[in-house]
């Protein structure tokens, strides 16, 4: 870059900074010499005038080249510090070079040692000056939330600076950290009062109003427990989001936010190795059904991060299909197509399937709501089960390499009709297995996911805002939870790990209480659970059990590569009944009463009343 075209990104207050530094720049030349031999300076007045000339003028021009003057001062952190420390080290060591190499004025060494420091003193005080400055126009600290933070690693240090440097409603009055080797210690300016042990106690004694949780890795559990710690305090909790949501961003205050469910609930992260996900997704053409979905949009954004060809996103609701693709249009280079189109048309996915020959299917489209399946048998076996065997039919015609189907855990000994035609889902895969043993068919089934349309968290949450009662069918009900991402990262690896027949599941930890979910929320929405809100139990719903199983047979079931992920064959033992599955399906859609008996007939395991 040269020196004009770095003048030319100089900021309106860079011009100022690049007088004042001469200025100061020739007064440190000044007191070099004249500390040295006298304000005066007889002998040496040319040398002075020379290098009172020649040496800011070399440090302006370096820091104009490498944008010193285009530095927003007011909001500089350390980097920016750092960077003019050692342009200012480079910057009088070319001025030392050149005078050396030309003779230009003699510069003697102690007034160049006190100049330099001068120097360094005078300009680096008028970078600071203008954070001292902003400093004086923030709010005090007497009209101001005193916070906690706890963590007292790089984040928190980042998000302390933070606070106290600019306009906020928060100032920081401490660290809490359970490294006891920090205890006691500072970091930015800050004390480290405690452990997490000694909340309760440091909340009342420095009269804390808000604490933040400034450790993006910290797992649910940690969170739950601060966060029942602090319960009882009447303070408030925020949160930094985790290191996958940070992405890289900047720590700052805001991207604090509060607490919420997926936190309290989130389990240690499983970290998947995608790289063997890479090998059959990049350079594909990939399809994905059901991508206007919680489930299905965010197979489109880890796919999309994979590299393949081109991406075909499918749904039936064109409006979760618009909305996907004004997400996308703005940062994604890939081709993505949208399609339009119910995967129980034979007739459009053949031709779909004809015209754009895709490689590899994740098939997540599927109805999912237990209660109102309990009324349309028809429908969930036209698109659980119809839609399931066009699309993997179609997979196999037309020599796809792979189709991974997202099935659930209401499928092991089901009990609603949803759940039957998700394990009558999974037997056709088995089935088309057989049929067309070059594609790889394989499944993967999982509970329930935080943060989905189809969960029961936005229901408690509307009942919630509207002042309750919070409804909970049964007292012991318990659930499987996990992070849609998570799920999709065990989604694309069950791509990657199979062979074709698999059905792969993941360890999902320990299943969790919907009362307890519903009591959480309450409290995370700033009530008391039974006193402000009031929580009523209304009896279980027609299909629903009180708890979900994950395995059929435990002892049937292996181990994978990622110790987390377990594996067992789609096995379903005699396959004769489906000889005939394609009459049997299609009688059923053109007799909507028979439905039921010939669902059961399917799935001899299908308890229902």
């Amino acid at each position: 870059m040269s020196i004009k075209e770095s003048w030319r990104k100089v900021s309106g207050h860079g011009w100022l900074i690049a007088v004042l530094d001469f200025i100061l720049l020739a007064l440190a030349v000044y007191l070099g010499y004249a500390i040295r031999l006298g304000i005066v300076i007889p002998r040496y007045v040319d040398d002075w005038l020379q290098i009172s000339f020649e040496l800011p003028l070399v440090c302006v021009i370096m820091f104009a080249l490498f944008g010193q003057y285009s530095t927003i001062w007011i909001h500089a952190g350390t980097e920016d510090y750092s960077k003019f420390l050692w342009l200012y080290i480079v910057s009088i060591l070319a001025f030392l070079l050149v005078n050396s190499v030309l003779k230009l004025a003699i510069f003697p060494r102690t007034s160049f040692a006190i100049s330099f420091f001068a120097g360094l003193f005078l300009c680096g005080g008028l970078r600071f000056s203008w954070l001292m400055a902003k400093s004086l126009h923030l709010k005090p600290k007497s009209q101001r939330l005193r916070a906690l933070i706890i963590g007292a690693g790089e984040a928190g240090a980042f998000l302390a600076r933070d606070l106290m440097r600019n306009e906020s409603d928060l100032y920081p009055a401490g660290f809490i950290d359970d490294d006891i080797a920090k205890i006691g210690r500072h970091v930015s300016g800050l004390r480290v009062l405690g452990s997490t042990e000694d909340l309760p106690e440091i909340c009342e004694r420095e009269k804390i109003e808000v604490v933040l949780i400034a450790i993006p890795s910290v797992n649910g559990k940690k969170i739950r427990e601060i966060f029942d710690t602090l319960s009882p305090l009447n303070v408030q909790v925020r949160i930094l989001p985790s290191l996958r949501e940070l992405a890289g961003g900047q720590v700052s205050v805001s991207r604090l936010r509060k607490v919420k469910l997926e936190d309290l609930l989130g389990r240690e992260p499983v970290r998947i190795n995608l790289e063997p996900s890479m090998n059959y997704i990049e350079g594909k053409r990939i399809l994905i059904t059901g991508a206007g979905g919680s489930i299905g949009s965010e197979i489109v954004h880890q796919v999309l991060q994979n590299n393949p060809s081109e991406v075909y996103v499918l749904g039936h609701g064109e409006q979760s299909i618009y909305l996907l693709m004004e997400k996308l249009n703005a940062n994604v280079k890939i081709p993505v197509y949208p399609i339009i189109a119910d995967v129980a048309d034979v007739v459009a996915i053949e031709k779909l399937f004809a015209d754009k020959l895709p490689q590899v299917i994740f098939h997540a489209a599927a109805h999912k709501h237990v209660p109102l399946m309990e009324f349309c048998p028809r429908e969930a076996m036209r698109v659980n089960d119809l839609g399931t065997r066009t699309i993997a039919r179609c997979a196999g015609k037309y020599h796809a390499e792979r189709m991974v189907m997202i099935s659930t855990d209401k499928a092991v000994n089901p009990s609603s009709i949803m759940g039957a035609s998700k394990r009558l889902a999974e037997k056709i895969l088995e089935h088309e297995q057989k049929n067309y043993p070059e594609t790889k068919f394989m499944a993967v089934r999982f509970g329930n996911v935080l943060g989905s349309r189809g969960s029961v968290i936005p229901k408690f949450e509307r009942q919630i805002a509207s002042g309750g009662p919070v409804t909970v069918t049964d007292a012991g009900m318990k659930r499987y939870f996990m992070l849609i991402p998570e799920a999709v990262s065990l989604v694309i690896q069950a791509g990657a790990l199979g062979h074709g027949g698999e059905l792969f599941v993941l360890n999902m930890g320990e299943p969790v209480l919907i009362k307890d979910m519903a009591e959480l929320l309450i409290r995370l929405s700033g009530y008391e659970p039974y006193k402000d809100i009031n929580i009523i139990y209304t009896g279980m719903r027609p299909g629903e059990k009180l708890y979900e199983e994950l395995f059929y047979d435990e002892n049937a079931v292996h181990g994978t590569l990622h110790p987390k992920i377990f594996v067992s064959n789609i096995k379903s033992g005699n396959l004769t009944e489906y000889s005939e599955l394609d009459t049997t399906l299609e009688y059923a859609l053109r007799h909507p009463d028979e439905a039921l008996r010939l669902l059961k007939k399917l799935v001899p395991e299908f308890q229902h009343e």
